[in-house]
């Protein structure tokens, strides 16, 4: 019997974004096209204390890179629009981005010594 693959709308990236090689460090997240400011670029993590580091990283945020002048902020929220109760970190423009710009948030993480790493996450000016 073969099984039946169901058609989804659901992409690793949002359509706007691709991964590449960065000038920063290994791959990180570019612009596709222009992305005014306060675009959301969609979220980065997703926190699940069943999960090892307390936490899912989604292709967005296993592929952003710090910058100490980011174009992004994160913003740590508990609730989604399409989805509820949900505590999850999203990208926002904090500029706008221009076509083949590279991705960035300025962030401190130190998940293997400090369980409580997502209050480190520093949220960009």
């Amino acid at each position: 019997m073969t099984a039946m693959i169901k058609k989804t709308s659901w992409r690793p990236l949002p359509d706007f974004l691709t991964i590449k090689e960065s000038k920063i460090e290994g791959l990180g997240v570019f612009a596709k096209r222009d992305l005014p400011e306060g675009s959301d670029l969609g979220i980065s993590h997703i926190f699940d204390e069943r999960f090892p580091d307390g936490y899912i990283r989604l292709p967005l945020g296993g592929f952003i890179n710090h910058h100490e002048i980011p174009n992004c902020n994160a913003i740590l929220l508990d609730q989604d629009q399409q989805m509820g109760e949900l505590r999850h970190i999203r990208i926002q423009a904090k500029k706008t981005i221009t076509k083949g710009q590279e991705i960035t948030i300025r962030y401190i993480i130190n998940q293997l010594e400090d369980p409580n790493w997502e209050f480190e996450y520093e949220i960009s000016q």
